[in-house]
């Protein structure tokens, strides 16, 4: 039995009405940096979104702290241990939108979202071939990693997901859909929108990715490559048999790559998937526009490690 690792990451939501949010927003930054935890939280009057990072003791009593609370006492935490802080601050910030969707009707998931499926019942529904797998994450998630034969949407944003479903899936919606993403927020309202929009058969992967890939059967099977992450992670793996594959493509020369970087110069930032070797001859660039920045941060880290 492996020895437990000194940290936590905590991956969790929950949509819950909270008043005076901005108000409850300062009270919980100021609670978990009293309590040592580093991380992102979001805080909106429709609930609360977190990704935190901290020790055994002091997860535990985040966790004791929230299920005290009527709010959230049901909560489901997602935990992964490490070796260290997935972050380098603590920060929560009040928001309009727990996930910005920007859709004319209100979507309460507690009123209404799509039928949840068990990573067993996923993984079983992967292989109807008459399914539609939908991602409902960004492009750039997906290319690191997805579930075999699952949709790209085009999109850079989650509040593109309307206008692409009106457009490329509404002759569809008799259809079976299954979406998944990489916690379970975005598809509790991307589901939720699918029934308004009058999808009759709409469901979603309970938990997400991350749970999918904790699921002692199902052990990530039919998921390829990593999974992006929104922590100093980027990626973790999910697929824990030997079917484990790396699909990544690097940003330069097509090679075989898993690893993201952002692009070195500050003003773009983008992310990209790149192998160590063209790290090396593009300068961490997306472009060679970039490369010749002038505050590109590849060529000041050099010029740091010779002076």
């Amino acid at each position: 039995m492996s020895e437990q690792k000194p940290y936590r990451i905590l991956l969790y939501y929950k949509y819950v009405r909270i008043e005076n949010y901005e108000e409850f927003a300062a009270e919980h930054l100021r609670f978990c940096k009293e309590l040592g935890l580093k991380g992102r939280i979001l805080v909106a009057e429709e609930g609360i979104n977190g990704t935190v990072s901290g020790t055994v003791e002091q997860t535990d009593a985040y966790m004791e702290a929230m299920r005290k609370d009527p709010r959230f006492a049901d909560t489901f935490f997602k935990i992964d241990e490490s070796d260290e802080h997935a972050f380098k601050k603590m920060f929560v910030r009040p928001k309009k939108e727990l996930v910005t969707f920007r859709v004319e009707h209100e979507l309460d998931p507690n009123v209404i979202t799509g039928k949840y499926l068990s990573p067993k019942e996923f993984y079983e529904a992967l292989q109807d071939e008459d399914v539609i797998v939908l991602d409902g994450r960004n492009y750039y998630e997906y290319d690191i990693g997805h579930f075999r034969n699952a949709i790209r949407p085009p999109v850079d944003s989650f509040r593109e997901f309307p206008e692409w479903i009106r457009e490329n899936l509404s002759e569809y919606k008799d259809k079976k859909i299954i979406t998944y993403c990489t916690g379970g927020i975005r598809c509790e309202k991307l589901t939720g929108f699918m029934i308004k929009e009058g999808f009759t058969d709409v469901a979603q992967l309970h938990g997400g990715i991350v749970t999918y890939g904790k699921d002692p059967e199902v052990q990530g099977r039919l998921f390829d490559g990593k999974c992006y992450v929104f922590d100093e992670r980027i990626s973790v793996p999910i697929n824990r048999t030997e079917e484990d594959i790396v699909i990544g493509k690097c940003h330069h020369c097509g090679k075989t790559e898993d690893r993201y970087v952002n692009c070195a110069n500050p003003e773009c930032n983008l992310q990209i998937i790149l192998c160590p070797e063209c790290e090396v001859e593009h300068k961490r660039s997306c472009s060679p526009a970039c490369e010749s920045h002038e505050r590109n941060r590849y060529v000041k880290e050099l010029h740091v490690l010779n002076s």
